[in-house]
C-alpha cells in the first residue's frame, strides 16, 4: 500500500540523519525530520503540499520507498487535518489506511488529546509504559 510506504519514508527521516539531511536541503525549509504530525511544521507542510511535492517523491524512490506526490500530499494533510483536531484518531487511523491500534505513538503525538489521554490511562491504571509495549 503507497500510504504505508509514505509512512515508511516519513519515519525514516527520523532514523537516517543522511536522509533527513539531504530532504532539508530539497525542501529548503525546516529540518528534515517529518517522521510525525509534531516533527512537521508549517513550512515543511507547505513544501510538501506544494511544488515540492513531485520532487520529493521522487527523491523518496531514489531511496527505495515508491509513492506518488499525490500519496505524499494525502499524508501530509490528514497529518495536518490531526494536528488541527478536524480529524479524530479513529479517522486518521482510516484515512492514512492503519488500525487505530496500529498507530505508532510517535504518529499520534503529544497534540492529540484522545492520543495523550490513551498513554495517560495505559501508564496509571494498567501501568502499561511505552517502552513495555
Amino acid at each position: 500500500m503507497t500510504t504505508a510506504t509514505v509512512l515508511q519514508f516519513m519515519q525514516k527521516t527520523a532514523e537516517d540523519e543522511a536522509l533527513r539531511q539531504q530532504l532539508e536541503t530539497l525542501l529548503g525549509v525546516g529540518d528534515g525530520n517529518i517522521s510525525s504530525e509534531a516533527e512537521l511544521d508549517a513550512a515543511e507542510t507547505a513544501a510538501l503540499k506544494g511544488d515540492r511535492a513531485p520532487v520529493v517523491a521522487e527523491f523518496a524512490a531514489q531511496n527505495g520507498f515508491t509513492f506518488s506526490a499525490t500519496d505524499l500530499v494525502r499524508v501530509v494533510d490528514a497529518f495536518q487535518q490531526h494536528r488541527l483536531g478536524e480529524l479524530s484518531d479513529t479517522e486518521f487511523a482510516s484515512l492514512v489506511g492503519i488500525a487505530i491500534d496500529k498507530v505508532p505513538e510517535n504518529i499520534m503525538a503529544a497534540t492529540s488529546p484522545l492520543g495523550r489521554l490513551s498513554r495517560y490511562l495505559k501508564k496509571t491504571y494498567l501501568g502499561i509504559s511505552e517502552t513495555s509495549i
